[in-house]
């Protein structure tokens, strides 16, 4: 079987389509990067949706948690410490296995099992928490001139808050919140891994590079793969964050642009 071959039949296979059994024997190259490479397109699903989704609980958290109100206070507290608090893992093992119950009670909840649903929740959660703590802390911030200046030209309230307030504290959060993204694509390698079961063998990278270390017994080629393709990705992260970066940042004076500066966190 030729490498083009290959990839017509085992390209798109963790979504179903093309070739439904794995290969069994005489392991290629080719087939390793295909089929790693396959899976990628999960770990970009659960990354993507969980942090458009999460961008915005995070800034309703941090607003939550700068509030006035006590109540909006501590549920935004609460929920930043639970999910920041506890290993990602775990948390996907007791979602998984609460969603099973829900399933038990009604037929609604059978899509809550599932990987697609259920992991892209428990992401999306996760990185509302991170994310809101970093947006809060540029909320906190966001300088007291630019507030006074909003209000000397009228500004109050949510027009205040939408082109003034808003702005700033993205352009002090970016790069942090640049590295909370990044560590979130590498997580999503914990789906498969953790509760949520593969259906069909439909996995992500790291579900079909452990299935040939696992049959080739030589780790040594498919993880270094898989760390090929999280670094292609990281790279166009860091490349679409940079431009959203220069662009919050464009009408400064040069000298006083923010950099992003790359610091993945080692442990969660």
């Amino acid at each position: 079987m030729s490498c083009w071959e290959t990839l017509a039949d085992y390209g798109l296979r963790s979504l179903g389509i093309g070739e439904r059994l794995l290969p069994r024997q005489d392991f290629t190259l080719c087939q390793q990067v295909v089929l790693i490479g396959s899976g990628m397109i999960w770990n970009i699903y659960f990354g993507v949706l969980s942090l458009l989704s999460g961008f915005f609980l995070a800034t309703a958290l941090a607003l939550g948690k700068a509030s006035k109100v006590t109540v909006l206070r501590k549920a935004a507290e609460w929920f930043i410490f639970l999910f920041r608090g506890s290993p990602l893992f775990i948390q996907f093992f007791f979602a998984y296995f609460l969603f099973l119950s829900l399933k038990s009670v009604s037929p609604v909840f059978d899509a809550f099992s599932s990987a697609w649903l259920g992991a892209l929740i428990v992401l999306f959660f996760n990185t509302a928490a991170y994310s809101g703590e970093i947006f809060y802390g540029a909320l906190l911030s966001v300088p007291r001139g630019d507030v006074e200046a909003a209000d000397a030209y009228g500004f109050a309230g949510w027009p205040r808050f939408r082109r003034v307030i808003w702005p700033t504290m993205l352009r002090l959060a970016w790069p942090a919140y640049t590295n909370e993204a990044i560590f979130l694509f590498h997580a999503t390698t914990l789906v498969f891994f953790s509760g949520f079961p593969a259906w069909q063998q439909r996995g992500d990278a790291l579900y079909y590079a452990n299935y040939f270390a696992d049959k080739t017994f030589n780790p040594f080629i498919p993880y270094p793969i898989l760390a090929c393709f999280f670094i292609l990705l990281t790279l166009c992260i860091i490349g679409v964050f940079g431009a959203i970066n220069r662009a919050l940042n464009r009408h400064l004076p040069q000298e006083r642009r923010a950099r992003l500066r790359i610091r993945p966190n080692l442990v969660r």
